[in-house]
């Protein structure tokens, strides 16, 4: 069951939302609900406990899901990928860059809790 909500967007975010959604090959109300979605269920890094954000330090995407998405970077560098396949390159480079911004502030957090080192600690023993 769904329903329906109307809003009201400012035009400036508007125009953005709409670019996007084009750049995407996406609805904009298909994008929207996906952005509120993960939105609300997403915990922040900080609340989780140190062994989730010691596993999400090791976050890398799956190797099938690697491997589709160095296929379809490398053709659509010689433009050879059809509309669905720029869609699926599309929704893995978010899935990419939704996790390396993870990782990243898992790494932030562990550093402050001191669960691993930091980056630029370097000891020599």
């Amino acid at each position: 069951m769904s329903e329906s909500i109307a809003l009201e967007l400012p035009e400036s975010l508007a125009k953005k939302v709409k670019e996007i959604a084009a750049l995407n090959r996406q609805g904009i109300e298909e994008m929207l609900i996906e952005w509120i979605d993960r939105t609300i269920n997403e915990i922040p890094i900080e609340a989780l406990p140190d062994e989730q954000v010691l596993a999400l330090c090791n976050l890398q995407m799956g190797g099938q899901q690697q491997r589709i998405f160095s296929d379809l970077q490398a053709r659509n560098s010689e433009e050879l990928l059809n509309a669905q396949e720029v869609k699926k390159l599309n929704e893995l480079m978010h899935v990419y860059r939704y996790g390396s911004v993870r990782k990243a502030k898992a790494m932030q957090v562990a550093v402050m809790r001191r669960l691993i080192p930091a980056l630029n600690d370097f000891s020599y023993s």
